[in-house]
């Protein structure tokens, strides 16, 4: 018979439902307490919320909108509950957008997807998302703790350094970006390290083909994947057998038409609209920028909420590369380092089960000095390393495409 990590996932769709519902009155309450909610939901009266349609009323805070309040708002555009100097971690993650973890067991929801995917208490855990000022390694590490999971704290880079831990604690499970996985993979089979005892894996914040999967699968790891931000938390996870990513039971999501508040029929694409019940850092209507779709049925696990197909793409043209985002406000930013340069052009690529960026550049002149300036300013911008290639000037597309995801997911 299956596991389930609680009663919770297990409901009867409709328990549920009113059940969220009943208790979401009092969180938008909550998060009016809070200035910058206050003037978001201005006029809206918390008890009203009882239902999907009410909750369709309400307007859609827009992720790409945080970064500006936090500007005008310091630290938190006073979407925060609880004080700064009250919270366990502040954050800050590329954008700058900068977030709080609050206290408490499992602040971010993760730990459901990690039992999901097969984690259990007494598991060695080796967690390669980054430590340093963002969230990702925090997300997943609170979920694995509260399972009762040793956390081995590797981090980015230095893979290396991180398979002579993996070697010598032998942990059972892997998460991090899927790509990283293989990496580390590969790397051990050159090295003659031994990192045969990872059965398992947990994967976000960068894309898990189907090729990909099968591959990992074959060298005798079972890798699933979860969608999480560091608003929200996990938001929706896959179980076996995985059929799209059932919907967090912390969050509401709703698919909405871009640009619009307007939930979508059930089945066609839109953009990601979360509420969450997090009482430090309440979110309400959360537009995530991510465009998915609701899934007919439940999934074969036996879990009752509701299915997402996982990341379909971008309402805008912010892409996740490497498990980073890169905004067009970024390559904006390199332009004006060099202003020799006409059009910018950002092309994001798949090579060898990597993710790739190339920054296609106008330019009258063509040296390897302007090249390599350029590349240290994508480097210095997005934190990620990418090949630029000057071009004529004229010879880019006139589409108003800053950035081109060419990745065939």
């Amino acid at each position: 018979m299956p596991e389930y990590y609680d009663a919770l996932e297990t409901r009867d769709a409709a328990v549920r439902e009113r059940e969220q519902f009943a208790r979401l009155g009092a969180t938008i309450a909550r998060a009016m307490s809070a200035p910058g909610w206050s003037k978001h939901l201005a006029g809206v009266d918390p008890k009203s919320v009882i239902s999907r349609a009410a909750l369709a009323k309400l307007p859609v805070l827009h992720k790409s909108d945080i970064s500006t309040l936090q500007k005008q708002n310091p630290p938190f555009g006073g979407l925060n509950v609880t004080v700064p100097g009250k919270v366990r971690r502040l954050l800050m993650s590329p954008g700058p957008i900068f977030e709080p973890e609050g206290e408490g067991k499992d602040w971010y929801g993760s730990a459901r997807a990690l039992f999901a995917a097969g984690f259990r208490a007494g598991d060695i855990v080796h967690n390669s998302f980054a430590y340093h000022l963002t969230p990702g390694g925090f997300i997943l590490e609170s979920g694995a703790r509260a399972l009762g999971c040793a956390i081995i704290p590797g981090g980015v880079g230095n893979t290396e350094q991180q398979l002579e831990a993996i070697a010598h604690y032998r942990p059972s499970g892997y998460v991090g970006t899927p790509d990283f996985l293989k990496i580390i993979l590969d790397t051990a089979v050159k090295s003659g390290k031994d990192a045969s005892s990872i059965k398992r894996g947990l994967g976000s914040a960068a894309a898990l083909p189907a090729s990909l999967r099968e591959e990992l699968g074959r060298r005798g790891v079972a890798v699933l994947q979860c969608y999480a931000t560091a608003e929200l938390g996990v938001i929706a996870y896959e179980s076996e057998p995985p059929q799209g990513m059932i919907v967090n039971e912390s969050v509401i999501v709703e698919i909405v038409r871009p640009g619009t508040g307007d939930p979508v029929p059930d089945g066609e694409v839109g953009e990601v609209v979360v509420t969450s019940f997090n009482p430090d850092y309440p979110m309400i209507r959360l537009g995530t920028g991510d465009l998915s779709a609701l899934m007919a049925g439940v999934s074969a696990c036996g879990r009752t909420n509701a299915r997402i197909k996982g990341w379909i793409g971008r309402a805008d043209q912010t892409a996740k590369i490497k498990g980073m985002f890169v905004h067009p406000k970024q390559v904006a930013e390199i332009a004006g380092r060099h202003p020799e340069l006409k059009r910018l052009r950002l092309v994001v690529g798949r090579e060898g089960e990597q993710d790739t960026m190339t920054l296609l550049a106008e330019s009258s002149a063509s040296d390897a000095g302007l090249e390599s300036a350029i590349a240290a300013s994508l480097q210095s911008v997005t934190k990620l390393k990418g090949t630029v290639k000057l071009v004529a000037p004229g010879s880019l597309p006139t589409d108003g495409k800053i950035i081109a995801d060419e990745r065939k997911l």
